[in-house]
């Protein structure tokens, strides 16, 4: 998810629903400690609970930017060791960090003795020709050996040759299988389900053995699916926003930010998909997409946006939640 969940991004997802965790994009230790900690690291208090997704592999530097992390106040620090692109693998972290179960280890435990917040793995279920329940089990037995108890699984193996990012998240199938198999056989662990899921009847299901699920790419192109989250999972009694109220929520947000001189097209780009399946969403889309770039501080954007958005009936609501 990296430049999609940035702080714009995690704010309209906050609009939403109030009680998900929310993560970061994956930062690696290198843009912390050479670069500009304010830009990456600044968030809307708004956003709480929200995790910083780390990486790295060297843990010195993963223990100095969790500290960092927790002195910016979030709420649990994450490892990165799924994510499977090139420029990843090029620094030696993400997936190929799954090869080397013991350095993964050591950083965690590192990373654990420099903050009180809680330090989690986010993974998959296997690399390469690394994908037997032999390798993933043992990855996992190795890790939690650091203290480490969440885990976060991607339950696809990554390819790291051959396979592009994209096809990465389509090739080989899902296997949640193996994934439950993992919560019997260490049942200690939090286990959380990350990978194709894409309806509240589908996270219902695996809630049944999983503690919790990982929404990534259908949060981002159907973010308005997690409107009743709060009420279905954390038992909340309030009616969910409607996407009308949103975006004006939005639109405020964007004029508070052009004051810090954030243009309108930074945020305009993460709430494309808010009315995604209903009529009229592709007029919605296309107004944003060709007004935002020329727009000047101030502009309102979302709002004119607005007059061609579809209506927000309850009907439409439910039925975009449960499709």
């Amino acid at each position: 998810m990296i430049d999609w969940t940035d702080r714009h991004d995690r704010f309209f997802l906050r609009q939403i629903s109030r009680r998900a965790l929310l993560y970061t994009e994956m930062i690696t230790t290198g843009a912390l400690i050479h670069g500009d900690i304010n830009r990456h690291l600044l968030f809307n208090e708004a956003e709480h609970p929200v995790a910083l997704q780390l990486g790295g592999a060297d843990p010195q530097a993963l223990s100095d930017c969790a500290q960092l992390g927790q002195d910016y106040g979030y709420d649990e620090i994450n490892l990165n060791v799924g994510c499977p692109s090139d420029r990843v693998q090029n620094g030696r972290f993400g997936a190929c960090l799954m090869a080397e179960p013991e350095l993964v280890r050591d950083c965690i435990s590192t990373m654990r003795a420099a903050v009180s917040v809680p330090v989690t793995v986010k993974c998959r279920i296997g690399i390469d020709d690394q994908d037997s329940e032999r390798d993933f089990a043992n990855f996992i037995n190795v890790v939690a050996d650091s203290g480490c108890d969440t885990f976060i699984v991607h339950a696809r193996k990554a390819w790291l040759q051959g396979l592009s990012p994209k096809e990465n998240r389509e090739i080989p199938p899902l296997d949640y299988e193996r994934v439950r198999r993992l919560k019997e056989s260490r049942p200690e662990l939090t286990i959380v389900l990350n990978g194709g899921l894409s309806t509240m009847d589908q996270i219902d299901q695996q809630l049944s053995w999983a503690d919790g699920v990982m929404v990534g790419r259908e949060a981002y192109t159907n973010p308005y699916f997690l409107s009743t989250v709060d009420q279905d999972l954390y038992g909340d009694d309030a009616e969910p926003k409607s996407r009308w109220d949103i975006a004006l929520a939005m639109q405020d947000y964007a004029d508070g930010q052009a004051e810090l001189g954030v243009p309108i097209k930074s945020i305009t780009r993460h709430i494309l998909g808010l009315f995604n399946g209903l009529p009229g969403a592709r007029a919605w889309r296309r107004y944003l997409s060709e007004n935002a770039y020329r727009a000047s501080p101030g502009d309102q954007v979302i709002r004119q946006a607005l007059s061609l958005a579809p209506s927000d009936g309850a009907s439409e609501m439910l039925a975009s939640m449960r499709g």
